[in-house]
């Protein structure tokens, strides 16, 4: 079975999914493989905002900056509760593109999950900037992706960041996370890990 999930590093709601759907894992009977798919929220966001999380929330949805944050707190408790410790007081918004490439640069090295986990853990928990090279070179050699930094320097990947988002749009992705199992069968959203287990079971192929 190929789960294939598409996904933002910098959505909160893709970060529980992921518990939710490793939770959905365990005791699963059947062989799954899994690939993270690209997919930009905001693909024209510049590499930094002055402005902090709360505000960019605010300014987003016209909302004042209290409804935001007590809207991200609201968020991190949901977070806690699937084992999750979100900071928005640290979170830097950022464009997501080259961390999206550095997912597929992981990939080829067999540590695509762990890179994506790393990723969320370090912009939501502590507070990094996806966008600065020298940081995401760092957090792949911490889990074991090489030469990361030569890989930014170039365009590498970029196109395999494009192909994720254009078949999200030709197979009608409009939210993440979205989970598709073997291209048949599909849901979307944060769901708890039972609904992402009976998504699982009924892609189990009849003998």
């Amino acid at each position: 079975m190929h789960v294939e999930i598409w996904s933002d590093i910098a959505c909160p709601w893709c970060y529980v999914g992921k518990r939710r759907f490793e939770a959905a894992l365990e005791g699963f009977e059947h062989q799954v493989e899994v690939t993270w798919r690209s997919f930009e929220l905001d693909p024209g966001a510049p590499a930094s905002r002055e402005e902090s999380a709360a505000e960019h929330l605010a300014a987003k949805y016209g909302m004042a900056v209290e409804e935001a944050r007590a809207r991200q707190a609201q968020l991190a408790a949901t977070a806690a509760e699937d084992g999750l410790e979100f900071h928005f007081d640290r979170v830097r918004p950022a464009n997501t593109f080259d961390a999206h490439r550095l997912t597929h640069l992981a990939a080829e090295y067999r540590r695509q999950d762990a890179m994506v986990e790393r990723l969320q853990r370090a912009h939501f928990t502590d507070g990094e900037l996806l966008s600065d090279h020298a940081a995401l070179a760092r957090l792949a050699a911490e889990i074991g992706v090489p030469a990361a930094d030569e890989m930014l320097a170039r365009d590498a990947f970029a196109a395999e960041v494009r192909d994720d988002e254009r078949t999200a749009q030709a197979i009608g992705i409009t939210a993440v996370p979205t989970f598709v199992v073997d291209r048949r069968i599909a849901v979307a959203g944060a769901q708890p890990a039972e609904v992402l287990r009976e998504l699982l079971q009924r892609g189990v192929p009849v003998s």
